[in-house]
């Protein structure tokens, strides 16, 4: 049989992030670099690993993700968002604790538009009485 690839599509804010899971020993590449090399900070290293974690499936599956889109918070989120999608690929027995973590819900906050008349989506312009 050949090498099982899962994958799952994850979305936040103007991220989308397209993630394979691959089994392996755990690791993560984003973009074809490493986790770390692409991510500086370590609470959106964390953000990614957490799905993995919750279901203690870290050190079965390698994780490919292509990203674009947004910054890197989003990015991460996107990618959290993908790897909880296609963990239940791999396993439906994994939708009670993924859910219960709320990381199969897609973040609805999106950027809201500017409209006519304003500077920005509700920044007015400055009052002036003369």
């Amino acid at each position: 049989m050949a090498s099982a690839k899962y994958y799952g599509t994850g979305r936040r804010k103007k991220s989308i992030a397209r993630v394979y899971l691959v089994p392996g020993t755990g690791k993560v590449t984003i973009n074809k670099r490493d986790i770390d090399e692409y991510f500086g900070l370590e609470t959106l290293k964390v953000i990614v690993r957490q799905p993995l974690a919750a279901t203690e499936t870290a050190d079965k599956f390698d994780v490919i993700v292509n990203v674009h889109g947004g910054g890197y918070t989003g990015q991460a989120g996107a990618i959290r968002h993908g790897v909880a999608r296609a963990l239940l690929t791999v396993d439906n027995d994994y939708r009670p604790v993924l859910k219960k973590a709320g990381f199969l819900t897609r973040d609805p906050r999106m950027k809201e538009r500017k409209k006519y008349g304003l500077k920005a989506a509700r920044r007015a312009p400055q009052f002036s009485k003369r």
